[in-house]
């Protein structure tokens, strides 16, 4: 498949070069990201801006964008929600295209009867700063006619990285050197002027914007000069509210060349011994399978699982044996696991979350909602 003439399969070697990098290696902000793919892959900056392009286009990659930390940003959890089953399909198209707020959206089972597998839509959800996300999930659910909810913060973040072209071919038990950092999960306070520059830096691009100056339209958007808008993008990296500058494949559906980037998505849950939950963490985020691993507690109805993780992949019993390495690897460092459990996800959809502070304002009284009830301590 070609646009203009342009190979846009992820197979292509040169887009495969490029996306190795552009997915997720180039952390923090760049006054030239793009001049840093084509640095990191060896490929011409001129034609790097030509394949994303592309791609883009093409819908073989489904956004571009800076990546912020938000959990430093907006409180934030994995939720999940038991939903009755006549009502599961509508709750999913509820939160995906009418909940700015939930981001990925994500229907999951489990190989039998198991703790939580009735809680079958799963979503990650972050509020604005001030706003409360109990009193928003008590909203969605009545909403969508579900009956509980269970929310799971992040306490700690151990690996937050999806790479899928770098990950293919990764040998079960392929680990770092080193256990994973530990990234704290602090909300940080920001000014009106960060939070303007924040709002126009972390807006998707569209094909037609990628270019070597990337940033001077958002500085415009910003109403600052560009040194202005660089110098507070940096001083977010400082304060980690910035994560990386990422061109992102869809996860599970097929891309529009046919192609899939994966094919299974595994929710990895354990319950390691409570007061080593850090330990336990940066041992399974040395993992390269590992896209995601956090601190979340599942509490009695996950079997008090306390690590959690994400991996994909294009055939399940490979997942199923990078687990079982990690279990492995565990057990041989000593961490007693007492409960493990694996979640597959079947439909999924994904956007980013909203979490300007007026978006969330704007959104209740869209809904009849007063964003004074809705507000922490209310």
């Amino acid at each position: 498949m070609n646009v203009a003439g342009i190979p846009v399969e992820i197979d292509d070697p040169l887009n495969a070069a490029i996306l190795t990098v552009s997915e997720d290696r180039v952390e923090g902000f760049h006054r030239d990201p793009l001049g840093k793919i084509a640095a990191l892959s060896g490929v011409p900056v001129a034609t790097v801006i030509e394949r994303l392009s592309a791609m883009l286009r093409a819908g073989v990659i489904r956004r571009i964008r800076q990546t912020l930390l938000a959990t430093n940003l907006a409180q934030g959890a994995l939720v999940a929600w038991r939903i009755p089953p006549e009502q599961l399909n509508l709750a999913f198209e509820y939160m995906f295209r009418e909940d700015p707020f939930s981001g990925h959206v994500v229907l999951r089972s489990t190989d039998g009867e198991t703790a939580g597998s009735k809680y079958k839509l799963w979503t990650t959800l972050k509020v604005p700063q001030g706003f409360d996300l109990a009193k928003h999930c008590d909203f969605l659910l009545a909403r969508v006619g579900g009956v509980s909810y269970k929310i799971m913060p992040a306490r700690r973040l151990f690996a937050l990285g999806v790479g899928h072209v770098r990950r293919k071919g990764l040998v079960p038990g392929s680990m770092a050197d080193q256990p994973a950092q530990v990234l704290d999960t602090e909300i940080v306070n920001l000014t009106d002027l960060q939070w303007k520059i924040l709002v126009a830096l972390k807006r998707e691009f569209a094909p037609e914007e990628l270019s070597v100056d990337l940033w001077r339209p958002r500085a415009l958007q910003a109403g600052v000069d560009l040194r202005t808008f660089c110098e507070v993008a940096e001083g977010l990296v400082r304060q980690g509210v910035i994560g990386r500058f990422s061109t992102f494949l869809e996860h599970v559906k097929p891309l529009a060349t046919g192609e899939r980037v994966t094919q299974y998505n595994a929710l990895f849950h354990w319950a390691a011994p409570v007061g080593r939950e850090i330990e336990t963490g940066r041992q399974v985020g040395r993992f390269h399978i590992m896209t995601h691993a956090y601190w979340r507690e599942g509490g009695p109805d996950f079997g008090n699982v306390n690590i959690m993780g994400v991996a994909h992949g294009q055939d399940k019993s490979l997942l199923l044996e990078h687990k079982a390495a990690i279990d492995r690897h565990l057990a041989a460092v000593g961490i007693p696991i007492a409960y493990t459990n694996v979640f597959w996800g079947g439909r999924s959809e994904i956007k980013p979350s909203e979490i300007a502070p007026q978006a969330y304002r704007d959104w209740c009284v869209g809904v009849g909602l007063d964003p004074r009830a809705m507000r922490e301590c209310a």
